[in-house]
């Protein structure tokens, strides 16, 4: 196996790879991101294998990703859980893809229990990848050889394992079920996931903080938002969420603040932000406004029982994993007889459940 792929970042070398798409009905698949190390997230690798080579392409070159784009027209991306690598190739361009094959969702409808990409090479190539690239900052350049080699098994057995999933798939008569699946995650790509800006402050912990140590919190939490944003790095690099929640709470006991490593003009902001929250009148205090139980059925409780019963014997007999089948807040609602429910569950979700 090749594992020292070049990197793909001029136009020339680009224009020689295009046309080893042209031939190919079926392309593998993975991008890499920088989240970890940046506050706007942006693509930072695009990997394809084609027979005999692996692909590193390189988004951040000066090379036009319209005609990577335009070779993708009419032909089927294999990737390994495909909504989030949909959506970074949606911002930089990339409308839709004609088909998906997502491993990861053949994997778990074929009853695999472990269908992590590393665990599918590791079944059935023998090969243990290795974790320490995962967490990397993909935007250095030049790409260290260990990423490289990392990011070229990402895509290197993608289609040997598609054929094997999909042979699994035809033997237990589940490909309608894959490629309904592959179709809403197409569509669940496309949506904009908005943030909710009176929840968007909330962090693990949150909920203990009450009151105006609540408000602290909020217009704190605003801050090192604004400086993460300034400075284009994660926000636990300006504080973490313990020291957010910590100092919140200080300052609504009065009590001294210690943030050493904040200093300067950003440290003059925090303290402006924190007076902010203190002087949040009681009116403006965040509060937690409590979503009323639906209204079951009298019923409810047994139909609930008898739909998971159902879904719990399917799923046993099937070896499949229960959630697959209907998750529990689908089971709730048509317990309820919430029946618009129906319409985002998949056709042979449906049928198998008898709903």
């Amino acid at each position: 196996m090749k594992t020292s792929s070049p990197l793909i970042d001029t136009p020339e070398g680009f224009a020689e790879v295009l046309p080893l798409l042209e031939p190919l009905q079926r392309i593998p698949i993975d991008t890499e991101a920088d989240s970890l190390h940046c506050y706007f997230e942006k693509l930072c690798l695009i990997q394809i294998s084609v027979p005999g080579r692996d692909l590193l392409i390189d988004p951040l070159a000066p090379i036009d990703l319209s005609q990577l784009f335009n070779a993708f027209a009419g032909k089927e991306l294999i990737i390994h859980g495909a909504d989030y690598d949909l959506r970074l190739l949606r911002r930089v361009g990339y409308a839709e893809p004609k088909a998906v094959f997502d491993t990861m969702l053949a994997a778990r409808l074929s009853g695999e229990t472990q269908f992590s990409l590393a665990a599918l090479i590791l079944k059935y190539f023998g090969e243990t990848i290795a974790k320490a690239s995962q967490k990397a900052n993909w935007a250095l350049r030049p790409l260290p050889s260990q990423m490289i080699e990392y990011a070229v098994k990402d895509t290197h057995y993608l289609l040997e394992i598609a054929t094997i999933l999909e042979a699994d798939l035809l033997r237990l008569g589940r490909v309608e079920w894959h490629r309904q699946a592959c179709e809403k995650a197409i569509v669940a790509s496309s949506i904009t996931k908005e943030r909710d800006p009176d929840e968007i402050w909330r962090i693990s912990g949150s909920h203990e903080l009450k009151d105006r140590s609540g408000a602290i919190l909020r217009a704190l939490w605003h801050w090192r938002d604004q400086e993460a944003q300034a400075v284009d790095k994660p926000a636990f690099h300006i504080l973490h969420n313990e020291q957010l929640l910590r100092v919140a709470v200080d300052i609504d006991a009065g009590r001294e603040v210690r943030i050493p490593h904040i200093h300067g003009g950003r440290r003059q902001r925090f303290f402006v932000a924190a007076e902010a929250g203190l002087g949040v009148t009681e009116e403006e205090w965040p509060r937690r406004e409590r979503v009323p139980r639906p209204k079951f059925t009298p019923d409810f409780d047994r139909r609930l029982q008898d739909l998971k019963g159902r879904r719990d014997k399917l799923a046993e007999e099937l070896q499949l994993d229960p959630s697959l089948i209907a998750p529990k807040t689908i089971l709730e609602n048509l317990a309820a007889n919430k029946m618009e429910i129906l319409l985002k569950m998949m056709p042979w979700q449906r049928e198998l459940l008898g709903v």
